[in-house]
């Protein structure tokens, strides 16, 4: 089957209802991608502070009491019994057990994976905003033509 092929339509050739619209879409585009982007933002803080975490189990700790959280506010007393070892929660209430340095190794791919993908999403945005910012200026000369002087300045 053959492609179909993609016209490309000058926004100087659309009328002001068209721009209207054209702009009100990226809005939302924009609006989804922002969001995004804060939901990554969030993800990879988590899973740096996931690091930290790791690194503050150390050998040296082994039969001590720590609070184990339960949830974000409710911790119980426990004993840290093997510090060599961690369980890493790897989504969908799967966990496994890992070394120390494997779990840091494992957060730090998240980290790197995070990063990467915000840096494309960061560049979208940028084209995204630029886009926004010349539809805005089209829209803007044509209400002021149509404004200035009636629907056939408008036209031309």
């Amino acid at each position: 089957m053959a492609q179909p092929q993609s016209q490309t339509i000058s926004i100087t050739d659309l009328d002001v209802p068209q721009l209207s619209e054209v702009r009100k879409q990226l809005e939302e585009e924009l609006n989804h991608l922002t969001n995004s982007f804060a939901q990554l933002k969030q993800a990879q803080a988590k899973f740096k502070s996931c690091i930290e975490n790791v690194n503050e189990v150390k050998p040296q700790n082994k039969g001590k009491t720590i609070l184990v959280p339960l949830t974000n506010s409710l911790y119980v007393p426990g004993k840290l019994s093997d510090p060599d070892h961690v369980i890493v929660d790897v989504g969908t209430g799967y966990y496994v057990q890992k070394t120390r340095p494997q779990a840091i190794k494992y957060y730090t791919a998240k980290v790197d994976y995070i990063r990467t993908n915000l840096d494309t999403l960061e560049e979208t945005i940028t084209k995204k905003r630029d886009n926004m910012n010349s539809i805005i200026s089209v829209l803007q000369s044509k209400i002021q033509a149509q404004t200035q002087g009636g629907p056939t300045a408008a036209r031309s």
